[in-house]
């Protein structure tokens, strides 16, 4: 190894370069360009990119042999080869650059014959969209080359020309950083794992842009693009570990979404276009959390009228038959019956019948006693007490109107006030409740640890295992990992710690087991343990050749997965 290679492969970094796994410049290191779509994911081939633009491009090093990897983050590839580094670090969100042995060759082709045009002009090799619109260069000089974006040939020309011109070592350097502040753990196997969590964070974090006026996050470049509402607050319980200052500007990027009535969407891109749906209320929650880390209080009192107006929304227009409860909206779509729960498919919602929510019902709990919090802190004594009364409100009727007390659990109940029986892991989601009695905490333990229901291969499917709806299929069986911190939290609010720290090394083992041999962080897992999930449904079978676009395939490097797999790891540390 070369001694300024042997520089940069420091720590446990991540070190494996597989299919899907995301590739950018991130908003952490300067400006970004979410409209370009510049954005890659290690390709299909060995040695291999394809940028996402709207006609994609293929990146391929080909070489005689292959090396050993051995840093593979979300902005820096390097391949020790017999004749020298393979590097490749994003310079800027435009610029690519990197080095190459003589032996192998770079290739710069579109995915597609129809893609557009291409061309080689002296060193350059060119691919220009059939509408002009992008175009992306290659330069190389020797055992340097540069790959570039620009919106004509001239900027992308005047922009590789440039990219040669920087150190690819320093701008390695420059990249890992960020790695320098993420804590250490004994066991090297989790620390790498950790890393890369960090990573797909890093690659999911955005600059400002358009009417986004700070960082932002959002579930994954592609193919996911934008900023969703409870995503950003999973995001922000990491970045509270390594920049809580960060942490607070993806929170504030979705508070500014509010509308004039109240409602935030579920989700804004960067031009302000945004859904007619909302999504759970778990901003003051996120608030809250961030404010433990930075002692803000001056953030407490920016967000606290906007956070009273969205749950006073949620309260006024997500309550249709006034009994306190909270109904989400059901559309008409049947492989996504309620968007706006998060949960879109699940069979809790096959009837299209509008149901009180036990999730709903809890966030709105959760986020009315945070609520009480935040006043508390600003001095505001009357509207913490009237937000904490809001909150045992809440609690008192989830436990009146949705427990179960023949099957020891919660469900979700019809107009008709019929429970719908339909075990979900939503059931377990009042174990967040501050007021839980500790009867009903042993009965739900000892429903999650029932091999007929929940105690599956990988806990906890977000459809027990008895359902006969039961399968791969998103939030009809699978593992997702929000859920699974959302339910660790609350066995530790009962002071069930046993129980929380066993679902925490159960969650680790499940996101370690398929990053170690798919090299990604997965958006969900099969409960089971048969079906990996590539291979696993989504909203319908899996299209066998993987293309993140389609969102018919478990997306990669998904950022709540990786995100709250980072919490587990340093709170179990």
């Amino acid at each position: 190894m070369t001694g300024k290679m042997a520089l940069h492969v420091q720590k446990h970094l991540p070190d494996l370069w597989k299919e899907g796994a995301l590739f950018a410049f991130s908003g952490y290191d300067g400006q970004t360009d979410s409209n370009s779509q510049f954005v890659a994911t290690v390709g299909a081939e060995e040695i291999s990119l394809l940028f996402h633009t709207p006609k994609r491009r293929r990146l391929q090093f080909l070489a005689p042999h292959s090396g050993e990897v051995r840093i593979a983050t979300g902005d820096v590839l390097l391949t020790e080869m017999d004749e020298g580094p393979l590097l490749a670090v994003y310079q800027s969100w435009h610029t690519l650059i990197g080095l190459v042995p003589s032996a192998v060759d770079i290739r710069l082709s579109f995915e597609e014959d129809e893609g557009g045009k291409a061309w080689t002009k002296d060193a350059l090799i060119v691919t220009e969209s059939a509408n002009g619109r992008d175009v992306i260069v290659l330069l190389r000089d020797e055992e340097r080359w540069a790959l570039a974006y620009g919106s004509d040939l001239e900027e992308a020309v005047s922009r590789v020309m440039k990219g040669l011109t920087f150190d690819a070592w320093e701008e390695t350097e420059a990249r890992l950083q960020f790695y320098h502040h993420i804590p250490s753990l004994e066991d090297p196997p989790k620390e790498r794992l950790l890393n890369k969590c960090f990573s797909v964070m890093k690659v999911n974090t955005l600059a400002p842009e358009g009417v986004i006026r700070q960082h932002w996050s959002t579930p994954d470049r592609v193919p996911h693009q934008a900023m969703w509402l409870w995503d950003s607050v999973f995001h922000s319980f990491a970045m509270n570990r390594l920049n809580p200052e960060l942490s607070w500007e993806f929170l504030k990027s979705v508070l500014d979404t509010q509308r004039e009535d109240g409602m935030i969407p579920h989700t804004c891109k960067v031009d302000g276009t945004g859904s007619s749906m909302t999504q759970p209320p778990l901003l003051a929650w996120g608030v809250w959390e961030n404010y433990l880390h930075t002692k803000q209080s001056n953030y407490l009192r920016y967000a606290l009228p906007i956070l009273e107006r969205y749950l006073n929304w949620d309260l006024t227009n997500r309550d249709r038959n006034g009994n306190g409860l909270l109904e989400w909206m059901i559309e008409g779509n049947p492989l996504c019956r309620s968007g706006e729960s998060g949960m879109d498919n699940s069979p809790r919602f096959d009837r299209a019948a509008i149901l009180d929510a036990v999730d709903f019902s809890v966030f709105a709990a959760q986020d009315a006693h945070c609520l009480g919090l935040i006043a508390d802190v600003l001095g505001e004594t009357a509207i913490a007490q009237r937000w904490q009364r809001k909150a045992a409100d809440l609690n008192d009727q989830i436990q009146h109107m949705l427990w179960d007390e023949s099957e020891g659990f919660y469900y979700d109940r019809d107009m008709d006030g019929n429970f719908s029986r339909v075990k979900a892991v939503s059931g377990f989601l009042p174990l967040l409740l501050d007021h839980m009695p500790q009867e009903r905490a042993d009965r739900l333990i000892a429903m999650l640890h029932d091999p007929n229901h929940f105690q599956t291969a990988f806990p906890i499917p977000t459809t027990a295992a008895s359902e006969q709806t039961y399968s791969t299929d998103m939030w009809r069986g699978p593992v997702w990992m929000n859920m699974n911190y959302l339910v660790y939290t609350g066995l530790k609010k009962q002071g069930r710690h046993k129980e929380a720290d066993q679902l925490a090394q159960q969650s680790i083992q499940m996101v370690q087991k398929y990053y170690e041999q798919y090299g990604v962080i997965f958006e969900y897992f099969d409960s089971a343990d048969l079906v990996p999930p590539p291979e696993c449904d989504r909203k319908g079978p899996p299209t066998g050749t993987y293309n993140i676009r389609q969102k018919m395939d478990v997306v990669r490097d998904f950022h709540w997965t990786a995100a709250l797999t980072a919490c587990l790891l340093t709170e179990q540390a």
